[in-house]
């Protein structure tokens, strides 16, 4: 019987595997799911969160161009379009919740670690290809919809009076998900037969931007910004 071929995303979710279950276990994760996290400290993610967002999407953007065929261009664009004016929109209502109003989103300047982390994945995307474009925002995506999935099953009986519920609710759900799989299914393809040389290319950025996923739970809850 014939041995069932790894996916290089199995290659690249056992790598990063330490990585995502130290940011699993983070406090500020594990307060959301536990509904401690003091909102002060949430508000501050919020206001950052928002910001990275805004060059987040720029990646789709930049998908569009680096794709090799048309429906991955329409996939690209669709992605654009819903988050500029559906997602972010959510963000905001959200965000008003907590009393955070759209002007101060806005005027959120970044903190080192959120625009180290928006570079970084902006230099991949405009000068690599866009297999490397996907292996560096791959993990912002996965890497979401595990916690929340994990943090849903985890503290399922004290979901209802959770004040992150929402939260919890929208990075467990199928729809945010898809984006992940989509992600995943499309990277499998772009690499198939590649070699060893390309796909440890595509690894170290996997690596760095989980890493960078990790910092900034790290850079929330500690309220980091710049010092001088």
């Amino acid at each position: 019987m014939p041995v069932e071929k790894m996916l290089f995303t199995d290659r690249l979710y056992q790598s990063a595997k330490e990585i995502w279950e130290k940011s699993y276990q983070h406090p500020f994760v594990q307060g959301i799911g536990k509904g401690t996290l003091a909102e002060e400290t949430f508000i501050y993610y919020m206001k950052q969160d928002y910001i990275y967002l805004i060059d987040y999407v720029k990646l789709f953007a930049i998908g569009v161009q680096k794709a090799h065929n048309l429906e991955t261009m329409e996939r690209f664009a669709h992605l654009l379009h819903e988050h500029l004016h559906f997602e972010m929109e959510l963000h905001r209502k959200y965000a008003a919740e907590f009393g955070i109003t759209r002007e101060e989103l806005e005027a959120t300047e970044p903190t080192p670690v959120n625009l180290a982390y928006t570079r970084y994945m902006l230099n991949v995307a405009h000068n690599g290809t866009l297999a490397e474009l996907i292996a560096a925002l791959l993990p912002c995506a996965w890497h979401y919809a595990e916690t929340g999935k994990r943090l849903k099953e985890q503290y399922k009986d004290g979901l209802e009076i959770n004040p992150y519920k929402k939260w919890i609710e929208t990075y467990s759900s199928d729809q945010f998900g898809a984006l992940g799989q989509w992600l995943i299914e499309l990277l499998n393809e772009l690499t198939d037969g590649k070699p060893e040389r390309e796909l440890t290319a595509l690894e170290k950025h996997f690596l760095i931007t989980s890493k960078y996923e990790y910092l900034f739970w790290d850079m929330n809850y500690l309220k980091q910004d710049w010092q001088i």
